[in-house]
């Protein structure tokens, strides 16, 4: 029963994905990498949420707040400020300019070098860390949850291999053949399920735990683990409260308005309207997100009495544990499609990006635009064979693979976020400034935090660099500026009028994150 659900709901995501796809033009950029520009608020909102909620998010924050509570939802409840500024600052900026690459918004402000030394550590930072922490994620889930290494008779090592793969190349179909739209359709359906499937989780946890009543489950475990649930970190946590806002600022803002595989849902938008929409209805989803990616691992904690080997199995055990037989079949989907989803949005910006910033400026300056969107799939399936062949490496990694992916991903998102910060808001700083800027933040961070190995959080390191990239930037154009003021042209791809809603929308949503922190604190 629980394949035929499993393989019922999969096919059915499939088919919706292809139907609505069918008469996109994708032998062109736009139809091919923004889904012809023509994405609404909810799909964006649908497709920004599941990009992001994959597993390496449910099955690694779970992980941490199984170990140390509560302070790990800054990663979610942070998100929904970001995304408020995203809305009014950087998406009008994008649009304006009609962009499909942040790279290609640098370009315009910096120059071609920053250009491609950005779009290289988009490259590096997807194939050396988002991609096969996606996969490992996934398959560790789906492995541990539905015991297939028990299933096909072998060990839990070997079983990593052969899932590892499967998700692989499924994920690249989609994301190679089917372009930006199918990704983002696919995803807006994934997104429901996963909220509902992941929502059913903590429910039948603390049902488990109250002997049926999920109100009684909620106060024993809020009785027997007060600790857990107090959200303000202190310095031995994994995200020190004074880390807020340090570098899990930075963290944020970087990953909601300047990471490319997530913001290019919303450089698909058919107006600002729509882009605004869809990013602040993600934003008052997230703040609900720690019932997902937080309470379980509390659950566990109390289930399993805090004792588990590895952190990171804290939430397939509880599903394994709490979930009833009818159900495991949808759950295995959506959690599939959730992985499928953060795997193939990443291998979908990476062709992005290959095929217009590397491919049309470096490779094949003639290049139609059949050849560019070839060019790029052909990326694509290199890039997925390398991803596959790193992800099971990742087994057992220390600290576990939510934080293994926050420190590694620190080295690109300070300095990108950086450059964007100042490119949209001074129009003197020059490229050189920006350039020299960025080896400066990518080098330091990785000394500091590989062969120093201070005794601060990351957090607070991104945070330190963050500022001296920022001065560097401001100094180097001291000396050498730029020749003249940076001016803005508007390209008139899509109409760039503001959401009517909008303030008191970012203003709701705001105030929520502030009250959150208030009550559990």
């Amino acid at each position: 029963m629980g394949i035929i659900s499993f393989a019922g709901f999969t096919l059915l995501v499939a088919f919706i994905a292809w139907w609505s796809t069918r008469k996109t033009d994708e032998t062109s950029s736009d139809g091919y990498f923004l889904g012809g520009r023509s994405l609404t608020g909810p799909v964006i909102a649908g497709s920004l949420l599941l990009t992001n909620l994959s597993t390496e998010q449910i099955v690694g924050m779970n992980g941490v707040s199984f170990r140390d509570g509560a302070p790990i939802m800054a990663y979610e409840v942070l998100a929904a400020i970001a995304m408020v500024f995203t809305a009014f600052v950087l998406l009008p900026k994008y649009l304006k300019s009609g962009i499909a690459t942040i790279p290609q918004f640098l370009e315009n402000r910096y120059g071609k070098t920053t250009k491609t030394i950005v779009s290289l550590l988009f490259l590096l930072g997807y194939a050396i860390s988002m991609l096969p922490t996606v996969l490992y994620s996934g398959a560790l889930a789906l492995n541990t949850m539905f015991g297939i290494p028990e299933m096909i008779g072998m060990g839990p090592e070997a079983t990593l291999w052969v899932t590892v793969i499967s998700i692989g190349v499924i994920g690249s179909i989609y994301a190679i053949f089917g372009g930006l739209k199918a990704v983002a359709v696919s995803d807006s359906i994934n997104a429901v399920g996963l909220i509902v499937g992941g929502s059913l989780i903590p429910i039948f946890g603390l049902m488990y735990i109250g002997d049926g009543n999920v109100f009684t489950g909620l106060t024993t475990l809020t009785t027997a683990l007060p600790e857990k649930f107090d959200i303000i970190g202190g310095p031995e946590s994994d995200v020190p409260f004074m880390t807020l806002f340090t570098g899990m600022i930075i963290v944020n803002f970087y990953y909601w308005g300047t990471n490319q595989a997530i913001i290019q849902r919303a450089l698909g938008a058919k107006n600002l309207k729509e882009g605004q929409k869809g990013l602040l209805l993600a934003a008052f989803v997230k703040i609900l997100g720690p019932i997902i990616v937080v309470l379980p691992g509390i659950i566990a904690y109390y289930i399993f009495n805090g004792d588990l080997a590895n952190a990171d199995e804290a939430y397939p055990m509880l599903v394994k544990k709490v979930l009833p037989a009818a159900y495991i079949g949808f759950f295995a989907a959506v959690l599939f499609g959730a992985i499928l989803s953060s795997f193939n949005s990443a291998l979908n910006s990476s062709v992005t990006l290959f095929g217009l910033d590397f491919y049309k400026e470096y490779i094949n300056k003639d290049a139609t635009e059949l050849q560019v969107v070839k060019a790029g799939k052909t990326f694509g399936i290199i890039l997925a064979l390398f991803s596959i062949g790193i992800a099971p490496l990742l087994y057992g990694v220390e600290g576990g693979i939510f934080t293994y992916l926050q420190q590694l991903n620190g080295t690109h998102s300070v300095p990108i976020l950086a450059i964007v910060v100042i490119g949209v808001f001074s129009k003197r700083v020059s490229g050189k400034a920006a350039n020299i800027a960025i080896l400066f933040s990518v080098v330091t961070y990785l000394i500091t935090l590989y062969v120093i190995k201070p005794d601060i959080s990351f957090l607070h390191l991104m945070g330190i660099l963050f500022v001296l990239t920022i001065i560097i930037m401001y100094v180097v154009s001291h000396f050498y500026p730029r020749e003249t003021d940076y001016v803005q042209t508007y390209t008139k791809q899509v109409d760039i009028v503001n959401w009517k809603y909008l303030k008191p929308v970012g203003f709701v949503v705001v105030a929520m994150v502030i009250g959150l922190y208030i009550a559990m604190s």
